[in-house]
């Protein structure tokens, strides 16, 4: 198929007033059915914290197992909240132009795959540092007999998962971009889906340093490759602030 003819299926599956679609913050929602697709990403993410919540402790059978199960307690809520941040990530793509191409899906299976793999290192990750945090009081040690180069694997496997997905989502919305033409995006929305790549491309990156942390620091400074993904509490708001700026510099115009 031709590229004139995958835009012209993409354009005749559209609306004819796209002005009267539903909005989010101004953005003309494409997507408001849910496709296979989206129904099967997820899926997955259900399925990713029922591994968490299996993965986490057996059932308990007694009181003491009942209060050593809620040391996951803190791990399990941020291991969700970072899953949570991905799936509105997608979700948010999928709503704001409903594509399902060949290229589109292809991404997409690459992220439940991803997201499949991702999820013991995950909890591992925030089970070491809630361990560190409160002193051995919640969480879990990376182990009792880790070597050095098993601790600079489990983060750089974190590393990787997390660069894989966050470069995932911002390759569907770099789809997006590259298919504005036959999605009719508006002046606005051509500038909230460059945000969204933009915004996108900060995990990447904070992903990327602590990759590299992770085989260059000393092991006595280890966790610096996890610390480091802390920085996006003052990168991401920055970088809305900028955007915001820019949508305030075109309603302006």
């Amino acid at each position: 198929m031709s590229k004139s003819q995958r835009h012209d299926e993409i354009m005749s599956a559209l609306p004819a007033n796209l002005d009267a679609l539903p909005r989010l913050q101004g953005f003309r929602l494409r997507g408001m059915e849910m496709t296979r697709l989206e129904t099967f990403i997820d899926a997955t993410f259900a399925f990713a914290i029922s591994i968490l919540v299996i993965a986490a402790s057996r059932i308990p059978e007694n009181i003491d197992e009942l209060l050593a199960a809620f040391r996951n307690v803190p791990a399990f809520i941020t291991s969700i909240a970072v899953l949570g941040i991905f799936w509105r990530g997608h979700w948010l793509w999928s709503r704001r132009y409903g594509l399902e191409d060949g290229i589109s899906t292809l991404i997409s299976w690459a992220m439940i795959v991803t997201m499949l793999i991702y999820i013991y290192p995950l909890k591992a990750i925030f089970g070491a540092m809630w361990y560190l945090l409160s002193g051995g009081r919640v969480g879990d040690r990376l182990g009792f007999h880790t070597t050095e180069t098993q601790e600079r694997t489990i983060f750089a496997i974190y590393a990787l998962g997390f660069i894989a997905i966050a470069l995932e989502i911002m390759l569907l919305n770099s789809r997006s971009w590259q298919l504005r033409e036959p999605l009719r995006l508006n002046a606005r929305e051509r500038l909230m889906t460059r945000r969204e790549i933009t915004g996108w491309s900060i995990p990447v990156a904070v992903g990327i340093a602590s990759l590299i942390l992770s085989l260059a620091l000393p092991i006595e400074e280890i966790e610096w490759a996890g610390w480091v993904y802390f920085s996006m509490i003052f990168l991401v708001p920055l970088h809305s602030l900028y955007h915001r700026r820019q949508m305030n510099g075109m309603a302006s115009v």
